[in-house]
């Protein structure tokens, strides 16, 4: 199991990615495909039509995502915590993803980058 933790920079406010992180209508247009979420505590989501699912965890609006994500059976939880930073340029997002195993890792930290954080760049530019 591995660890990933990276800052990323969104030329938008706080509230406004935490609305686009939550919202099924809004994660449509920035991904690209239909999502399944919502900010109840222990509820299922779905994104990039299956590709990423999970439970929420715990939210602060505006300010703190967490999510486990799955990956079939695990010994411990993979954890995605997304906390969101006010910046010069809009918002600072920590990401902090736990407990990844070894045979994602290079898979899961090219998403991140590439295509989830890539996403909503292009999204705010």
């Amino acid at each position: 199991m591995k660890d990933y933790k990276k800052y990323y920079t969104l030329t938008a406010a706080p509230e406004e990615v935490y609305l686009a992180l939550t919202t099924p209508s809004t994660i449509h247009l920035w991904s690209g495909e239909p999502a399944e979420m919502s900010e109840e505590v222990g509820s299922e989501f779905s994104l990039w039509d299956g590709s990423i699912v999970g439970k929420n965890l715990e939210f602060e609006p505006g300010k703190k995502i967490v999510q486990q994500w799955y990956f079939g059976e695990q010994e411990e939880p993979s954890i995605v915590t997304l906390k969101l930073h006010p910046h010069a340029q809009g918002t600072s997002v920590e990401l902090r993803h736990t407990h990844i195993p070894d045979n994602d890792y290079e898979d899961i930290v090219d998403g991140w980058d590439n295509v989830y954080f890539a996403a909503l760049e292009d999204f705010y530019s």
